[in-house]
């Protein structure tokens, strides 16, 4: 990232509020693979550090919370692959980030970045790794915060 936009973020993170909402914006992500079998067994290790469970498998995909990852034959994909993309895993502190990262490294993943203080903002602590997919992988760590509650739950109405 340019020295430039670095400060362009910094500053644009400097005038937004300190609240931040989680749960509100984003549905679902599906990430199409080439190697089911690879990406699941990184994608296990790497949620399974940050205390988030696998909580549904089939032939064809996967999925945690937020996250479907599916095969490039599943007829959900189209036959089509999703192209590089960017996710950032919340940490519960820096030591999450740290061993998100070397067992990311062990389990396929490819250095993107290791664990260190980023210009974001102040407290911003995180490591990037590339899954076997090549899509840009991140651990992040805020800082100290209070959390409202620990996650959104919905419960569907018959």
């Amino acid at each position: 990232m340019s020295e430039k936009l670095r400060k362009s973020i910094f500053k644009w993170r400097k005038t937004i509020e300190t609240k931040l909402h989680r749960g509100r914006l984003i549905d679902h992500i599906q990430l199409v693979v080439r190697d089911l079998k690879a990406s699941q067994t990184f994608y296990t290790a790497i949620l399974a550090v940050l205390d988030i469970p696998i909580v549904g498998t089939t032939e064809d995909y996967f999925w945690a919370d937020e996250l479907v990852v599916s095969s490039v034959e599943s007829k959900e994909a189209l036959g089509e692959l999703t192209g590089r993309h960017h996710l950032a895993f919340q940490a519960k502190d820096r030591a999450t980030v740290d061993s998100f990262y070397q067992t990311a490294l062990a389990h396929g993943g490819r250095d993107n970045g290791a664990p260190g203080e980023r210009a974001y903002h102040p407290g911003y602590y995180a490591a990037f790794v590339l899954d076997p997919d090549g899509n840009n992988i991140e651990a992040v760590y805020h800082g100290k915060a209070r959390r409202s509650a620990p996650s959104v739950t919905i419960d569907f109405l018959s």
